[in-house]
C-alpha cells in the first residue's frame, strides 16, 4: 500500500462566531477570531490517498486527476472567499479548521470513490491554518 500526497494552497477569510452566544461569550471562546469582519489566512491543504500501484498505469492514482478534483471541488470554492458567506457547503456552520477539514473530507471521499472505488481510498486531509497550526482528519 502506498500513500500519494497532493499539496494545495489558498487564501480565505472566516469569522468564528456562534450566533446563539452573546458577543462577550463569543469573544471569550473565539478571542480575536470573533471580530465582526473576520480575518484571513494563507491556508495549505494536504490530501493523501492510499492504494496499490496499478500494473497497467504504474500509478496509484493519476496526479493530474487529483489536482483537477481538488481544484474544481474545493479550491475554486474557497480561494479568496469568506468561508462564512461564500461557500455553500459550509453554510450554517462555524468554519473552524476542524469543521472545515470535516467538510472537505466529506466532499473528496465521495468524489474519489466515484472515480476509483476499487483501488484507492482517501487516507487523510490536513489543513494548515497557519505555519504552526493544522487539523488532520484520517480514515478511522
Amino acid at each position: 500500500m502506498l500513500i500519494l500526497k497532493g499539496l494545495f494552497s489558498f487564501c480565505a477569510s472566516h469569522r468564528l462566531y456562534n450566533p446563539t452566544f452573546s458577543d462577550d461569550k463569543n469573544k471569550l471562546i473565539f478571542g480575536k477570531c470573533a471580530g465582526k469582519n473576520g480575518h484571513g489566512h494563507n491556508f495549505k491543504m494536504e490530501v493523501e490517498i492510499t492504494g496499490n500501484v496499478d500494473p497497467e498505469t504504474g500509478m496509484v492514482f493519476n496526479l493530474t486527476t487529483l489536482k483537477e478534483l481538488v481544484n474544481q471541488n474545493i479550491i475554486e470554492d474557497v480561494d479568496h472567499k469568506h468561508l462564512n458567506f461564500d461557500v455553500p457547503w459550509l453554510e450554517g456552520k462555524i468554519p473552524t479548521t476542524e469543521v472545515f477539514v470535516e467538510a472537505v473530507w466529506e466532499r473528496l471521499e465521495k468524489l474519489i470513490q466515484k472515480i476509483d472505488n476499487k483501488n484507492v481510498k482517501l487516507h487523510s486531509v490536513t489543513i494548515w491554518e497557519t505555519e504552526t497550526h493544522a487539523v488532520q482528519k484520517t480514515r478511522d
